[in-house]
């Protein structure tokens, strides 16, 4: 009988660690917090430098018409440039955790966004099937997407323009419906030239800075651009004392009411065209 009740001892332990195993198991594999190891971390490119990547270093991307810091990727567009997220990521050397948030897309998955640009992978067969690790093929793609790099002075966005006065301008500062391409900084403020202005000479900006809170000068040094404009088009100059950013020969400008990414209410003050934004069609100043 003492034989007995050991071997049902025994075996009720086993049944237990069995029990134990698997539960561990399935907890692991269905754990909600898995993707918390996730890591965006800094790679290098030959060509295009610093850029952002997943934790298998597969390239991260932003898209020109997201400068609201929504998603305008929707539909078809995501078969080509799935999101990407990653719930608690842990943040690789070189790069801050408070330029990482998190959004919801507007078909109810969550998005990570870098400076308030929300970040993709790029499937170049559109099947879900990413770029391998250390490509860059989707950069410029459609005059649009762009890598995402920690060093952009300017990026590239793609909007309505929409004016002090409440209304839609198209790219030629007539009212009208239409999205227009302009440089912004890298956390999605837009830039504009002074038609008043003539090549490197910025004939606004008073010498005591009194009226620089209405058309604040661009200071930023000229690092990183995007594919699609060419860094030589950039130059700076000195505006008593100060430095300012050229973009062929034009010193530039934020607008001071602008206060949420990818505003435009410059290009209708006092009238439309005065303060223009710029792009990569801007002629050059004279």
């Amino acid at each position: 009988m003492k034989n007995l009740v050991k071997q049902l001892n025994a075996k009720f332990v086993l049944v237990l660690l069995t029990m134990a195993t698997i539960t561990a198991c399935g907890d692991d594999s269905e754990n909600p917090d898995a993707e918390e190891a996730a890591m965006i971390q800094l790679s290098t490119d030959a060509t295009l430098g610093q850029i952002l990547t997943d934790t298998d270093g597969v390239t991260l991307y932003v898209f020109a018409k997201d400068v609201s810091g929504s998603s305008a990727c929707v539909d078809g567009c995501l078969n080509k440039w799935p999101i990407y997220y990653a719930k608690e990521p842990q943040i690789g050397t070189g790069l801050e955790a408070g330029d990482f948030a998190v959004i919801t897309h507007s078909n109810g998955s969550k998005q990570t966004t870098y400076k308030g640009w929300p970040l993709y992978h790029f499937s170049r067969a559109g099947d879900g099937v990413l770029e391998t690790a250390g490509a860059t093929a989707g950069d410029g793609a459609g005059g649009a997407f762009f890598v995402a790099k920690p060093d952009y002075s300017i990026m590239l966005a793609n909007a309505q323009l929409v004016g002090n006065d409440g209304k839609n301008y198209t790219s030629t500062y007539e009212e009208g419906e239409g999205a227009t391409a302009f440089f912004v900084n890298a956390s999605g403020r837009t830039l504009y030239a002074f038609t008043n202005d003539s090549k490197d000479v910025n004939t606004f900006t008073a010498s005591d800075f009194s009226n620089n809170t209405i058309w604040p000068v661009y200071a930023k040094e000229p690092k990183a651009v995007v594919s699609a404009a060419s860094k030589s088009d950039f130059g700076s100059i000195d505006v008593f004392g100060e430095s300012q950013l050229t973009y062929k020969g034009w010193p530039l400008y934020y607008f001071g009411q602008d206060t949420e990414r990818g505003e435009t209410k410059g290009v209708s003050v006092p009238s439309p065209g005065v303060w223009p934004v710029v792009n990569t069609e801007t002629a050059g100043a004279e």
